[in-house]
């Protein structure tokens, strides 16, 4: 009849669908649905429900997709109460199973091109940043030249083996294993060449790690034998540098950022610690302009670090609100969304290089 309205279909997974094809996922630069990151579609009248299924349990990005999803859902005609779940399927370096025999889903090297910059402390805070976000993380002390996560982590002795495996330690979240276990408290670790190489190995197949997202690898500082066995025993995902806001730390950091690039290990990018009105501030940021790399920002100097270490309380847990424990938690989040690009990069030649997030 003229001037009857028409039924309302109502919204439908199509519709649905449609508008969420135009949300580009920041970092990999394709939209939601192509990346089959929309799960769990519900609708139940005009209402929505969905999941989207991220790269990494810490996400840095999480709250613009929520945003332009609703944005670009209020477009459906009819569309009511829309609810956003959150879900998290990390990439898979299969390469890293295939040569250990382990279930880590990527490892991160942190590395320095000099001791004294803080690169442990760093390792600490954002291996319990990605734990607090929801990761499953272990931290892998190989600093032969100063073993002190245990010291740091607030744990200075492991766990009885069990099967003829090691058992990792673990606090904050966090499994972790050191060279400090392996000898005396008082013996120095003056080790090269393959015994070395041994007792990484060791580390690396020896320990019963469970199934992890992220295997933070402290190293020691410089370039030697153990960034050269690390990489030899352990596909890298990626590998941090820490330096300081002198030029001085900078310098030395440029050697490590070859030895990786001889290596074919990705630099995630470079670190500042440290940073403030006393070292100044600014080195970090010219050493990754220089190289081409990225830069992902400073860590301010702050007492409650070095009394985090000392008391095996590390500054995430200790102080969440002060600057330095923001800014690290926000660094994790960027190093945990860089690891997974590179990581889909192995999968998939298609995926945009890194150089192109943010």
């Amino acid at each position: 009849m003229f001037g009857q309205k028409k039924d309302n279909p109502g919204v439908t997974q199509e519709a649905v669908m449609k508008a969420l094809s135009t949300v580009i996922e920041p970092d990999l630069h394709r939209d939601l649905v192509s990346l089959n990151m929309i799960r769990n579609l519900q609708i139940d009248g005009n209402d929505v429900t969905f999941t989207i299924m991220l790269t990494t349990p810490a996400c840095p990005l999480r709250g613009k997709m929520e945003g332009d999803s609703r944005m670009a859902l209020a477009h459906v005609p009819g569309i009511g109460q829309v609810t956003v779940n959150w879900d998290s399927n990390v990439p898979s370096d299969r390469r890293i199973g295939e040569q250990v025999g382990q279930n880590f889903r990527n490892t991160i090297a942190v590395s320095s091109g000099k001791g004294g910059v803080g690169k442990t402390t760093v390792a600490v805070n954002l291996a319990i940043s990605l734990a607090i976000e929801g990761a499953r993380v272990g931290l892998l002390d190989a600093d032969i030249l100063g073993p002190n996560v245990p010291m740091m982590m607030g744990r200075e002795q492991m766990p009885t083996p069990v099967n003829r495996k090691m058992i990792p330690a673990e606090n904050y979240g966090v499994k972790f294993i050191s060279m400090a276990f392996l000898v005396k408290p008082d013996q120095p670790l003056i080790w090269r060449g393959p015994m070395l190489h041994s007792a990484i190995r060791q580390l690396l197949t020896d320990v019963d790690w469970g199934e992890l997202d992220y295997l933070i690898v402290d190293l020691p500082p410089g370039t030697g034998d153990a960034q050269l066995t690390l990489a030899q025993v352990l596909p890298l995902s990626g590998a941090l540098v820490i330096t300081q806001p002198m030029q001085v730390a900078a310098s030395d950091a440029v050697r490590g950022l070859k030895t990786f690039e001889k290596l074919e290990v990705p630099i995630i990018g470079v670190i500042e610690n440290m940073s403030g009105d006393f070292f100044g501030t600014g080195a970090g940021e010219q050493l990754a302009k220089e190289y081409e790399t990225a830069y992902l920002g400073s860590i301010p100097l702050e007492a409650e670090i070095r009394k985090g270490g000392d008391s095996g309380r590390p500054v995430v847990v200790a102080h969440p609100d002060s600057e330095a424990a923001k800014a690290i938690r926000r660094i994790a989040r960027d190093v945990a969304a860089r690891v997974s690009v590179l990581t889909l990069q192995v999968q998939a030649e298609n995926i945009i290089p890194i150089s192109m997030i943010g």
